[in-house]
């Protein structure tokens, strides 16, 4: 089925290191995208009409931004802010360009994730904290934090998923990694056995990634 590939030739001087390229962008992307995700969901949180400090002027613009980036296809939002990712990352190509693009993508869906999060947490909970003369910080940090931390996890167990196909589909620009080998030494080669190899490695590594992810779901239901 796979003949003249040159799978074995490739795998040790072109996929293992693809492979590390893929999990520096991944593992970065997702530090950097969670952090600000946590920290301006925990805004949208305290914000919305029935927050602990309602503000709509903070909210609609932070809610607003969040939309407008989601609203954008992966590919395109990563085109579209070349110029911003030369400015702070001093270039559009390689990982730590894609680490950049990939975190400013992921990044609203964290935010949202996180509200979402929140929002499953018990009001009554959160009244019972009040009435015991909890601080706005406390019930963040103490109450909601603590009980919406199963559902945290299980949200962005799927945003890492996700991300880690971000990271392939940016391989066609420029990112490198496991998807910029898919598509130069398998696809545009008519080499199947490497293109289908590096989605068997994929394959893996969401599986992987899903596995840990019900396991710390478990462990903190």
């Amino acid at each position: 089925m796979f003949k003249n590939t040159r799978l074995i030739e490739y795998i040790p001087t072109i996929i293992v290191p693809a492979i590390w390229v893929t999990l520096k962008i991944m593992l970065f992307s997702a530090v950097i995208s969670i952090i600000c995700g946590l920290i301006l969901g925990t805004v949208l949180y305290i914000t919305e009409k029935n927050g602990l400090k309602p503000n709509k002027y903070i909210y609609f613009i932070l809610d607003k931004i969040t939309d407008i980036i989601r609203s954008f296809p992966v590919l395109i939002l990563i085109v579209s802010i070349m110029p911003l990712t030369k400015i702070i990352m001093g270039t559009t190509i390689g990982p730590n360009a894609a680490i950049f693009a990939i975190s400013v993508y992921c990044t609203p869906f964290a935010i949202k994730m996180t509200q979402n999060s929140f929002n499953v947490v018990n009001k009554d909970v959160i009244k019972a904290a009040k009435s015991c003369g909890a601080s706005k910080k406390q019930i963040i940090f103490k109450v909601v934090f603590v009980e919406a931390l199963p559902h945290l996890v299980a949200n962005m167990t799927i945003l890492i998923i996700n991300m880690l196909n971000t990271t392939a589909i940016a391989g066609a620009i420029g990112s490198g990694g496991l998807g910029a080998v898919a598509l130069a030494y398998g696809y545009q080669r008519f080499d199947d056995a490497i293109m289908y190899f590096v989605v068997a490695i994929l394959l893996v590594f969401v599986i992987f990634i899903q596995g840990l992810g019900n396991i710390l779901y478990k462990v903190l239901k």
